[in-house]
């Protein structure tokens, strides 16, 4: 599962493949200040941690893995530090088709780019409310970018993206959605059936 998700947020961002390492996989991320690149370890253990952090000497260099931050931050050499508020929730759900309907006073519009489906829910006078986009990886959706702006909250945006993304991946034959959570976001996709499968920790090179 981390696999498809590390290769469906490569897809969904546009960024080169992920590479593979001992340790696991390396993305390269351009145009991000906050970011230049991320390891993402499939297994959290201690030597593969040091060894992933090791290889690293470019500033602004994240990593993440299956664990809980506690575990992860003795492990963590000079010069990291546990990203706590970054710390998200690998989830997964089998998909169902729900036909969704857009809130009244809002619509949609859903554009396919390459592999990457885009949703933006639009206001009464055309401005953007929310979005959300997934990649397609032949059975498995990976499900990005959801978000709901601060003046459209509470009215039910984000449960219908979430539907109408997922009702397209399965028009596209996937059969299972899978993404990186953040706590906010877990709350609304357990509401939608998605499970948690494992915690995300993430953690900086800021030396």
């Amino acid at each position: 599962m981390i696999e498809t998700w590390v290769t469906g947020w490569a897809v969904s961002r546009r960024t080169p493949p992920p590479v593979e390492m001992p340790w696991g996989h390396y993305i390269e991320v351009a145009d991000d200040p906050a970011e230049v690149g991320r390891h993402v370890l499939p297994v959290a253990d201690e030597s593969l941690v040091r060894s992933a952090a090791a290889s690293v000497t470019a500033p602004r260099t994240w990593m993440k893995m299956p664990v809980e931050p506690e575990e992860l931050e003795p492990w963590l050499p000079r010069g990291w530090a546990v990203a706590w508020t970054e710390t998200g929730h690998l989830m997964a759900v089998d998909l169902v088709a729900t036909g969704p309907v857009a809130p009244e006073g809002y619509t949609a519009t859903v554009e396919t780019v390459g592999s990457v489906v885009h949703v933006r829910v639009l206001d009464a006078v055309g401005g953007q409310a929310a979005k959300g986009q997934l990649a397609m990886l032949g059975e498995a959706a990976v499900v990005d970018r959801v978000s709901t702006e601060d003046a459209h909250r509470r009215r039910g945006l984000g449960r219908f993206v979430m539907c109408v993304l997922a009702d397209h991946a399965l028009e596209q034959g996937a059969s299972q959605g899978v993404l990186g959570a953040t706590g906010a976001g877990r709350a609304l996709y357990e509401t939608l059936g998605w499970k948690k499968h494992a915690t995300l920790a993430e953690c900086v090179y800021r030396p």
